[in-house]
C-alpha cells in the first residue's frame, strides 16, 4: 500500500497528530466546526519528513551528539543544530513527493499565495504548546517556492530554540516528527490572538482579544502593542486602544514587509466592540469543541473572521471539579503544608482519605472549599482571622473575592455549632504530663498499626487500611490534641500582642520559645549534629562519604576505622527519623530510610562547619537566651502601672507557651510515621503485581489512586494507558504555579501585603522569627544539593520538617511560602534564626550568592549592593 504524503485539511482531525502534527490536527478539527471558517489547505505528512530524514544517514550520528549536549551549552547546540538544518534543506525532494505537493497546489490554485507552516508532533498539546519553536512562512508564491519552504519547515525542527526546549522538557529529538501545513493566504484588515480564558488571572469567564492592523506577525513578533479587549458574558468590560505605528503586509510578488500606519489611523481600534464580542462567541464554540480554554489566532477579512490556529492554553491552573454550577472559593492545602509541588495520584488520594476536611484535587495539588464558611458572617470572621494569622496573603486574596458583589452568597448564621475557627480553645492546665500522654498515645497507635498490618495482604490489606485511616483521623481529631496545639499557638499570639502593647516589643515570643521542650523537628536537626560528632574523628570515613553515590554505603562503612559506630549512629537516626523526606505529605516521595544518601551532604556540612558538642551547646544557648528574655520582660513589666498583674499574666503565658509550643510539631511526625507504615505494606502489594506480570515496575502504582490500586489487586489488571497518561500529566503539573486562592471561574487570586514600613525596593513578606541578619544568599531548591557555609542565608520556595537539619548551619531563612505557625517558621524561632516567609518569587528575585539583609522582626528582605 503506497503511503499518502498529502492530506486535505478537511480529511484530518485532532486524532491524527502522529500523521499531521499538532497544528495540522487542530486546523483539521477547526474546519469541521459549524460556523468556523479556516483557510483551505493541505498537510504534508510526517511520513514525508521521515522519508527525507532517511535520505541523509549522516544525520543519525549528529542526533546522537545532539542528545548528549548539555541544554546550557548554547554554543555547541547552535553549531550542531545549524549543521543539521543545512543538511535537511540540501536534500532533494523525491519526484513522487514533489508531485504530490504540486498536485495539491494545482487543485487549490497555483497562482494563489500560501502560508507554509511547521506542524510538529509535539506541539499544541495539552501539556506542552511548543509555541514559536518552529517556523512559519507567509505569502509564498509558486510551486518551486512552496517546495523550498516545506524543506525549511522540516529543518526548523532543529532550530536552536526548539532543540533547547525539547532538552529542557526531557523530549527525545527522534520521537518528534514534522508535518507541514500549506494554506491559502488570508490578507486581513486586522489580525491577532484570542484567549478564551484570561491568560493573566486564569478566569475562564473572561476572554481576552489582542488585535492589530494587517497580518498577525506584527503582534506575535512584538513589533506593536495590541489593542486589548476583555469580554465577559457577551459584552466588552474593558478595552485598551494602543497607538499602532506599524503593520506587516503582504507584498505582491511574495513575502511580507513592515509598513508605517497613517498617523490618523494609529489610535483607531483594530476591531469594533461588536466584532470583539462576535469573535469571542466563535472562540467559545472552538473551546467547547476541544474541551479546554484555547489560544486562537484569527484574521479579519471583509468583516469575516478566519481562524488560522487554535491550541490549548497550557499555563492555566486547572479548576477543581465541584459537580454543580455554583460559585466556589478554594484555598491551597500545599501552602499551609509547605509543599506546593504536585503530588502523584496515590499521594493525593491517601491524603484525602486521611484528612479531617474534604479536599479537592486540581493540577496535582489539593484545595479546601471554603465557600460555605465565607458565606456565613460568623464563620467568615473566624476563618479570615485564622488565615490572617497564618498567611496574610491568603486572607487578602479571600477579602478580594468577598469584595466582588455576589460572588460569595451571604447566608444567615447556622446558630451554635462549636467555636468558630481561630476562637480560643477550651483551657488546658499548664503541665507537661498532658504532652507526654499525647505522645505516648500516638506511639501506641503506631505500634499497634505496625503489629496488625503485618498479617494483611491482597484485598484484605486495603480493607484494613480503610479502618486504619479512621484511627488516623481519630488520633488527629482527638479534642485534647487540638486543644494542646491551639494552647501553644494562642499563647504565642497573646505574648506578641500584649508585649507589643505594654513594652513596644515586636515578636517577643520568638526569643521566649527558644529551645522549647518536646519539639521533635528541632531535635531532628540537633541529633544529626550528634551523628556528625561520631564520624568527624575519622578522616578516611569522611573522605569515603564525600564519594557516596548509591544507597549501599551503610554496609560499606564497617570497612573503615570507626565505621561500625558511624553506621550504628546513622541507623539509630533513621530508626527515629527515616520516615521523613522532602515533600513528605506525598506518600510516593522516597523517604530517608529508602534513600539514606540524601542525608550525606548535610552530614558533611555539619562535620565541616561545627565543632564537637555543637548540639548541646546550641540547645543550652537557646535556653539561656529564653530565660534571660523572660527575666528582662517580667522585670520591665513590674515597673509599669498595674505591673504585678501584667507580669503574673505574662509569666503564666510564658510557662504555657514553653510547655505546649514544642508539641505543635508532633502530630505531623505521627502522620508521616503512620504513612510510612502504609507505604511499606502497599509497596509489597505492588511487588506482587510486578511478579504476576501485571505491572512493569512497582512505582507504577503511584500513578493510581488508592481505590484504583485496590481494584488492580482484586482483578490482577491495570490499564497501562491510564498510567502513561497520569505520568505525562504529572510531568506537566510541574510547569504550573499553584495559587493560594482559586475560584470556580478559574481565577488565581493573589493577595498582597498592605504595608509602608519597608524601604523602597525591599521584598515584602511575613515576619516569623525576630532579628536582623546580613549574609550571602544561598538559593537552594533541592535539599540534597545544599552546599552551605557558616553565616549563609537559606532562600528557597518552601521548607517542610525534613529541611530542619539544614537550619542548624544557616544564619537566616527566606521562603516563598509559609505562615506564622508553619514548620519552617516554628523551627526558625526554635533555633533563633531571623526569618521572613511568604516572599513572592524570592527564588527568582534573589540571585544565589548575592548579599542580602533579612529583617525577621519587620518582615522584609533587602538586596544589598
Amino acid at each position: 500500500m503506497t503511503e499518502t504524503y498529502v492530506r486535505d485539511l478537511r480529511e484530518v482531525d485532532e486524532t491524527q497528530i502522529a500523521a499531521v502534527g499538532g497544528k495540522g490536527a487542530h486546523l483539521g478539527g477547526l474546519s469541521r466546526i459549524e460556523g468556523i471558517r479556516v483557510p483551505a489547505g493541505f498537510c504534508v505528512t510526517t511520513g514525508a519528513f521521515r522519508r527525507i530524514m532517511a535520505q541523509a544517514p549522516s544525520l543519525d550520528g549528529r542526533l546522537d551528539r545532539l542528545a548528549r549536549l548539555d541544554p546550557d551549552d548554547r554554543e555547541s547546540i547552535r553549531a550542531l543544530s545549524a549543521e543539521i538544518r543545512r543538511t535537511i534543506e540540501e536534500i532533494t525532494v523525491p519526484a513522487d513527493l514533489a508531485e504530490a505537493i504540486t498536485g495539491a497546489l494545482a487543485r487549490l490554485g497555483e497562482r494563489e499565495a500560501y502560508a507554509v507552516r511547521s506542524s510538529g508532533t509535539a506541539e499544541d498539546l495539552p501539556t506542552a504548546s511548543f509555541a514559536g519553536q518552529q517556523d512559519t512562512y507567509l505569502n509564498v508564491m509558486g510551486p518551486a517556492a512552496v517546495l523550498q519552504h516545506v524543506s525549511r519547515c522540516w529543518a526548523s525542527l532543529f532550530t536552536e530554540r526548539a532543540v533547547t526546549y525539547r532538552r529542557r522538557n526531557g523530549i527525545d529529538h527522534r520521537s518528534v516528527h514534522m508535518a507541514v501545513v500549506v494554506q491559502r493566504m488570508a490578507f486581513p484588515h486586522a489580525a491577532g490572538v484570542l484567549f478564551t480564558a484570561d491568560p493573566v488571572t486564569g478566569n475562564r469567564k473572561v476572554a481576552t482579544v489582542d488585535a492589530g492592523f494587517g497580518l498577525g506577525e506584527a503582534l506575535v513578533s512584538g513589533l506593536v502593542n495590541p489593542d486589548v479587549f476583555k469580554v465577559r458574558d457577551g459584552e466588552v468590560v474593558a478595552r485598551t486602544i494602543a497607538s499602532k505605528r506599524l503593520a506587516v503586509q503582504a507584498l505582491p510578488a511574495g513575502g511580507t514587509r513592515e509598513v508605517a500606519i497613517d498617523s490618523r489611523r494609529q489610535g483607531e481600534p483594530a476591531l469594533t466592540d461588536a466584532q470583539a464580542v462576535r469573535l469571542v462567541r466563535l472562540g467559545r464554540r472552538i473551546e467547547a469543541h476541544f474541551g479546554s480554554p484555547q489560544d486562537i489566532e484569527w484574521c479579519l477579512v471583509d468583516d469575516d473572521f478566519r481562524i488560522v490556529q487554535s491550541r490549548p492554553i497550557t499555563t492555566l491552573f486547572p479548576v477543581p471539579e465541584s459537580g454543580d454550577q455554583e460559585n466556589h472559593v478554594y484555598v491551597s492545602v500545599g501552602h499551609g503544608q509547605m509543599m506546593t509541588d504536585p503530588m502523584k495520584p496515590l499521594g493525593l488520594s491517601m491524603w484525602q482519605l486521611t484528612a479531617m476536611v474534604p479536599m479537592h484535587e486540581a493540577g496535582g495539588r489539593l484545595f479546601v472549599d471554603v465557600t460555605a464558611r465565607l458565606a456565613s458572617p460568623a464563620s467568615r470572621a473566624g476563618l479570615l482571622d485564622a488565615m490572617g494569622k497564618s498567611d496574610p496573603l491568603v486572607r487578602d486574596a479571600l477579602e478580594t473575592v468577598l469584595d466582588r458583589d455576589g460572588f460569595v452568597p451571604s447566608l444567615p448564621d447556622a446558630g451554635p455549632g462549636g467555636p468558630p475557627a481561630g476562637a480560643a480553645p477550651a483551657p488546658v492546665e499548664t503541665g507537661p504530663a498532658v504532652v507526654t500522654e499525647l505522645i505516648e498515645r500516638s506511639r501506641a497507635s503506631i505500634a499497634a498499626l505496625e503489629r496488625d498490618i503485618g498479617t494483611k495482604t491482597g484485598p484484605a490489606l486495603f480493607d484494613f487500611l480503610l479502618e486504619a485511616f479512621e484511627e488516623h483521623k481519630r488520633v488527629l481529631g482527638d479534642p485534647l490534641n487540638i486543644q494542646v496545639i491551639m494552647a501553644g499557638m494562642e499563647a504565642t499570639w497573646w505574648l506578641n500582642e500584649k508585649l507589643r502593647e505594654w513594652l513596644g516589643e515586636k515578636n517577643a515570643a520568638d526569643t521566649l520559645t527558644l529551645s522549647a521542650p518536646d519539639n521533635i523537628t528541632s531535635e531532628m536537626g540537633l541529633e544529626l549534629l550528634d551523628v556528625a560528632d561520631v564520624i568527624r574523628p575519622y578522616p578516611e570515613l569522611v573522605a569515603f562519604l564525600r564519594g557516596v553515590e548509591d544507597e549501599g554505603f551503610l554496609d560499606e562503612l564497617v570497612e573503615f576505622e570507626g565505621g561500625t559506630e558511624a553506621r550504628d549512629a546513622i541507623e539509630a537516626y533513621l530508626d527515629r527519623y527515616g520516615m521523613r523526606c522532602v515533600g513528605e505529605i506525598d506518600i510516593t516521595r522516597p523517604r530517608w530510610r529508602e534513600r539514606p544518601s540524601t542525608l550525606v551532604p548535610v552530614l558533611l556540612d555539619n562535620i565541616r562547619i561545627f565543632e564537637p558538642g555543637a548540639a548541646e551547646r546550641r540547645f543550652e544557648q537557646g535556653l539561656r537566651k529564653a530565660r534571660q528574655k523572660e527575666q528582662d520582660v517580667l522585670h520591665r513589666l513590674r515597673a509599669l502601672p498595674d505591673g504585678e498583674r501584667k507580669a503574673d499574666e505574662t509569666k503564666r503565658m510564658i510557662d504555657r507557651v514553653r510547655t505546649f509550643i514544642g508539641y505543635r510539631e508532633y502530630p505531623k511526625y505521627g502522620i508521616v510515621s503512620r504513612s510510612f507504615v502504609y507505604k511499606r505494606a502497599l509497596l509489597e502489594e505492588a511487588e506482587r503485581l510486578v511478579r504476576a506480570g501485571v505491572l512493569p515496575e512497582k512505582e507504577d502504582v503511584f500513578h493510581l489512586t488508592f481505590q484504583e490500586f485496590h481494584d488492580a489487586v482484586r482483578s490482577n489488571q491495570v490499564d497501562d494507558r491510564l498510567i502513561r497518561r497520569r505520568r505525562e500529566a504529572f510531568r506537566s503539573y510541574h510547569q504550573l504555579t499553584p495559587p493560594r486562592v482559586l475560584t470556580s471561574d478559574g481565577e488565581a487570586v493573589t493577595g498582597a501585603y498592605h504595608r509602608d514600613d519597608a524601604p523602597d525596593g525591599a521584598l515584602l513578606g511575613l515576619p516569623v522569627s525576630a532579628g536582623t541578619i546580613e549574609g550571602r544568599a544561598r538559593v537552594i531548591l533541592d535539599m540534597a544539593k545544599a552546599d552551605l557555609e557558616a553565616g549563609d542565608i537559606l532562600v528557597t520556595a518552601h521548607t517542610d520538617p525534613s529541611w530542619s537539619p539544614l537550619f542548624v548551619g544557616i544564619a537566616g531563612l527566606v521562603t516563598e511560602v509559609g505562615g506564622l505557625m508553619t514548620h519552617g517558621a516554628v523551627i526558625a524561632r526554635e533555633y533563633g534564626l531571623p526569618a521572613v516567609v511568604g516572599v513572592e518569587q524570592a527564588t527568582r528575585l534573589i540571585r544565589d550568592g548575592q548579599r542580602i539583609r533579612v529583617h525577621g522582626t519587620d518582615g522584609y528582605v533587602e538586596i544589598l549592593p
